[in-house]
């Protein structure tokens, strides 16, 4: 999750059989981790009938996400909970939520819906899918690699995420596990398109060309708090996304690795579009939380943005060849 993100995704949750016990947990985890070992190594899953599809595996990746729900199965402790609510929130049950989630990405859509298909098909003797969520960013090749993508708003998004050392301690327990917040945000876009390039840019804190802060003049400057306009006032607005979301403290950082979607519009035209907002970070409460809680609270993008799904999972080590996802959990 810490390399480039491929230009695809599914995100794929479930809700686990009312009897799924320690034991039925641990049988299907093997097989869905022989599934994706598979199937990123380009080959077909077992039982696979379409394994012409697996050939391509276009950087597949597959990251396995436990919600607090997997963890009452097993009869242990869950590290993660469902977000406070938040005040902006307009949240949907059938985006919300999940036992297990499957984060699955690669370079090729074709190469996205076939592991996706196969993985749900495995898992369907244990759990019910809740929901399907696939999101896009621009393709490899497009841009120089490293390059801050852009959302649906126009915006750059995900210039302030730690890298290197700053990465490491943001985002990894000392065992390899981490945290996901997973957003689902609906984008207002006829209503953004109607303001002024000066007030998208007051709202987001950055200019919409380049990403710069509006106290600076290229996309990595340290905005400064302390620069004022031609009024007096700050360059930087208390109430822009950049000034709500600032954090300091490296180990307060979180990593953002957010898609794109866009859904059918309605019988008007109107695009049904926005965000799937992923965040990682060690920590959810102490990192993700408070951040939240301060964009909730006077983020001037929120009159454009409106949060409609949400969920939170644990994410697991991963395993050595010929272990499982979650073996070390269960076993």
């Amino acid at each position: 999750m810490t390399e480039e993100p491929p230009a695809h995704a599914a995100f794929v949750a479930f809700t686990l059989a009312a009897a799924t016990d320690r034991r039925v947990l641990g049988r299907m985890l093997r097989l869905l981790t022989d599934d994706v070992a598979r199937l990123t190594r380009g080959e077909p899953a077992l039982g696979d009938t379409d394994a012409t599809l697996a050939v391509l595996p276009a950087r597949l990746t597959v990251t396995f996400g436990f919600g607090p729900g997997l963890y009452r199965a097993a009869g242990l402790p869950s590290p993660v909970a469902d977000l406070p609510a938040f005040a902006i929130d307009r949240l949907e049950k059938r985006w919300s939520g999940g036992d297990l989630m499957l984060q699955i990405c690669a370079d090729d859509p074709l190469t996205v819906a076939h592991a996706q298909r196969m993985l749900i098909k495995d898992a369907r003797p244990f759990a019910a899918v809740r929901w399907v969520q696939q999101g896009f960013r621009r393709s490899p090749g497009l841009e120089a690699p490293g390059r801050t993508q852009r959302n649906v708003l126009g915006q750059l998004d995900g210039t302030a995420n730690p890298r290197g050392a700053e990465l490491d301690t943001a985002v990894w327990n000392p065992d390899g596990s981490t945290t996901l917040v997973l957003r689902r945000i609906r984008a207002e876009i006829e209503k953004w398109d109607l303001l002024s390039t000066g007030d998208k840019e007051n709202a987001v804190g950055r200019r919409l060309d380049s990403g710069a802060p509006l106290s600076g003049s290229t996309e990595f400057d340290e905005p400064d708090f302390t620069v004022l306009d031609e009024a007096g006032l700050p360059n930087m607005p208390d109430f822009s996304h950049v000034t709500r979301a600032r954090v300091t403290d490296p180990a307060k950082k979180i990593l953002r690795r957010p898609y794109n979607y866009d859904g059918v519009p309605d019988a008007l035209g109107r695009p049904d579009a926005g965000l799937i907002f992923a965040a990682y970070q060690r920590d959810t409460a102490s990192q993700y939380v408070p951040i939240q809680q301060r964009l909730a609270e006077r983020d001037l993008l929120n009159q454009w943005i409106t949060p409609i799904g949400s969920a939170v999972f644990a994410i697991p080590p991963g395993c050595p060849e010929g272990g499982w996802i979650g073996e070390q959990l269960l076993s």
